[in-house]
């Protein structure tokens, strides 16, 4: 797509690792900032003859209400119309967004957090997540004038609701479960999230044959992710325990995360979703590319038990959307997080957790076995991680921290691996490590947190001696 020359990338400041993201009615998750979005983003998708289109959808977030009318109005103001859709998955925008030959699609949705916070992606006309460059594109158009991209009036959008969405995104999950299977006989928890898939998962399960016994599906605005869902699983592992379940669902408020438990409440993380996904897809001529792709953060475990499937495992940094980038250049069709974002290229451009997990139950059905048989394809290998907060500079830049690092590489060797990493969200640095023993995980995280956490530490030292002396007292520019 070619963009105007006003509209050269830019570094991102404004979008993260999956959209913008922030505190609900704050800048930059404020009215104000979404209506510029939306004609900066209107100014650079409308182009061309035809009529414009951007499809819009949302979780059960109570600041929705204020977000997307803020989007809608600069969207129409840009002269593009607006088709809502209401509270769906985000994987659920996505497939919209193509079906109805939109230019654009937005999920207002911040995912996995808790109700304070929100966020906006946006998905091109493929359905892909917008790539660096166009995000940069877009923060520049905001920057600047966007007298431009205010249509006459003549040429204003309109905005319309499109009532069967849910149907239309319920068929085409149905359509991701092979035909002949059925999930009659079975009793599946399904963990909503109080979030964007409430309705429509629970019907799909229900329309393939489950008995569902719903968690998580009374949204009211504030109790998103709030002790439910992917990332608070307990409740959801109690209840199959208590119901005597087959196997329990856990969604995320936008249900593209899943997390899943067997018939006895043990937890199932996207590692072994992965791994039983990609050994399925492989044993059918299913698996192309010859690989799984995954993530820095993925256990060994997993890269091991791949490997000895003949299957390989590629690895990109963290955030589904480089998963789904590499997966598109290798010609891959299974890559996906620890975390639980799932990407299958065959039923979809994006996460869906409701998907991955007909993937699962498709492969229980078929072996007839119980989940735990099923579930559990690899042992992982112990493993730790911890946030330090700093207060800015770049920490991992220090000469004592590079030491740290490799000897603890040395004293891994090939039993194991550390890795190091900034957050891009906030002034932290992750310390994982993993190996085969926990005592020696333990002793390198404890390490490599201690020299880091001394590091950081460092300048605000400095800067207190400082203004104790009066040396250099102002020179620092922050605050000790």
């Amino acid at each position: 797509m070619s963009k105007p020359a006003s509209a050269a990338p830019a570094a991102r400041k404004l979008f993260g690792t999956d959209g913008v993201r922030g505190v609900a009615n704050r800048a930059p998750m404020d009215a104000a900032t979404a209506l510029r979005l939306g004609q900066a983003a209107g100014q650079f998708f409308n182009r061309g003859g035809h009529r414009h289109r951007v499809v819009v959808g949302k979780d059960t977030r109570l600041s929705g209400y204020m977000l997307e009318p803020a989007l809608t109005a600069g969207f129409v103001g840009a002269g593009m119309d607006v088709v809502l859709v209401g509270p769906l998955p985000t994987p659920a925008i996505a497939m919209l967004t193509r079906s109805l030959r939109a230019d654009l699609g937005v999920m207002i949705s911040a995912s996995h957090n808790p109700y304070e916070d929100n966020g906006i992606k946006l998905f091109g006309p493929d359905g892909l997540k917008l790539s660096d460059a166009q995000e940069g594109a877009i923060e520049a158009l905001m920057a600047g004038d966007l007298t431009e991209a205010l249509a006459a009036p003549a040429r204003l959008g309109r905005a319309s609701r499109l009532e069967d969405a849910p149907g239309r995104y319920i068929e085409a999950a149905k359509s991701a479960f092979p035909k002949g299977l059925t999930l009659s006989g079975m009793r599946i928890v399904v963990d909503c999230a109080n979030g964007a898939a409430y309705r429509v998962a629970p019907t799909v399960l229900w329309e393939l044959g489950a008995e569902v016994v719903p968690l998580g599906v009374a949204p009211d605005g504030f109790n998103i992710n709030s002790n439910c869902g992917s990332t608070a699983p307990a409740r959801m592992a109690e209840l199959v325990r208590e119901r005597r379940a087959d196997l329990g669902i856990a969604l995320d408020g936008d249900a593209d995360r899943l997390v899943m438990c067997d018939e006895g409440g043990n937890i199932v993380d996207g590692d072994q979703i992965l791994a039983l996904i990609g050994e399925t897809f492989a044993a059918q001529g299913r698996l192309r590319g010859g690989s799984v792709v995954a993530t820095v953060m993925s256990n060994l475990g997993l890269e091991r038990r791949l490997a000895s499937k003949g299957i390989g495992l590629q690895r990109t940094k963290v955030g589904d959307r480089y998963v789904g980038e590499r997966m598109r250049e290798s010609g891959c069709n299974v890559g996906g997080e620890q975390s639980g974002h799932l990407i299958l290229s065959d039923h979809g451009t994006t996460g869906d957790g409701l998907v991955a997990a007909l993937q699962v139950l498709a492969a229980i059905t078929e072996e007839g076995r119980p989940a735990s048989a099923v579930c559990r394809r690899f042992e992982p290998l112990p493993q730790k991680l911890v946030n330090i907060r700093h207060a800015g500079g770049d920490p991992l830049s220090d000469p004592a921290v590079s030491d740290a690092i490799r000897a603890a590489e040395a004293e891994l060797g090939s039993r194991g691996r550390v890795l190091i990493r900034p957050s891009g969200t906030e002034p932290l640095i992750r310390v994982m490590a993993e190996a085969e023993e926990e005592s020696v995980v333990e002793a390198v995280v404890t390490q490599l947190a201690d020299t880091i956490r001394a590091v950081a530490a460092a300048p605000r030292r400095e800067s207190a001696a400082k203004a104790e002396t009066g040396v250099g007292a102002g020179s620092e520019g922050g605050t000790p």
